[in-house]
């Protein structure tokens, strides 16, 4: 399998900061996800992804890196298998998310995460349906950790690793023809599902995407994580 993509969270070529058609309007506000967002159009140096308080009412300056209108206009594509290492956030509200999108669906979420359930990852497959809530408190899956997550957009199951090890396979996939543009991100809950941040809590929630590659031109196999 060859590289097709590896991320540069500064780079304006591969991403576009502030702006997706999974937002009503593009944005910048997403109240009817249940998210505090205000878009920023800041770029992530060091892949750190951060949400600040805004004075004046209860949104958060957020930031959303998507490859959607970049110059490079990268799609990820059945088959592919993405490799990122990651470090959660310690703070109560912080939404983080690594997912694809395109023309109003078409979305993998190769994972979201809430400090209110500590040891909680939730991945899901939107395409054909079916989600997992994976419980990670043997593996340290807990605020602030650091691990490798692997996913394989199979045409037939799309399957989830985490430090190496199967944690679902969904027996679904995504279909043949499936293409679709990638989002990272940090979002803040609102409450409704999940904490939002104390009132008089921190100003600035964040988390870190230390790297993410996309593979190609091989079969539906896990294959050896990336040697960050």
């Amino acid at each position: 399998m060859a590289v097709v993509f590896d991320a540069d969270f500064t780079s304006i070529s591969q991403w576009v900061a502030g702006r997706s058609s999974a937002y009503p309007r593009m944005g910048p506000t997403n109240r009817g996800d249940h998210k505090l967002d205000f878009l920023s159009r800041a770029h992530c140096p060091g892949g750190l992804f951060t949400a600040t308080r805004r004075h004046g009412g209860d949104l958060w300056t957020c930031n959303l890196l998507t490859t959607e209108g970049s110059p490079e206009g990268f799609q990820l594509r059945a088959g592919d298998v993405l490799d990122a290492r990651v470090t959660l956030p310690l703070e109560l509200g912080a939404w983080p998310a690594i997912w694809t999108w395109r023309d109003g669906g078409n979305e993998i979420d190769v994972f979201e995460y809430h400090p209110d359930n500590p040891d909680l990852l939730e991945i899901s497959n939107h395409v054909r349906g079916g989600y997992r809530y994976w419980h990670g408190a043997d593996a340290g899956i807990a605020p602030g950790a650091t691990f490798d997550l692997r996913t394989v957009f199979g045409a037939h199951s799309v399957d989830w690793f985490v430090d190496g090890t199967l944690i679902h396979a969904d027996r679904r996939g995504v279909g043949a023809e499936w293409h679709a543009y990638l989002i990272v991100n940090l979002s803040v809950a609102d409450g409704t599902y999940h904490a939002r941040p104390p009132v008089f809590g921190p100003d600035r929630l964040g988390w870190i995407c230390h790297g993410l590659r996309v593979e190609r031109g091989g079969p539906d196999v896990p294959g050896e994580p990336w040697p960050w």
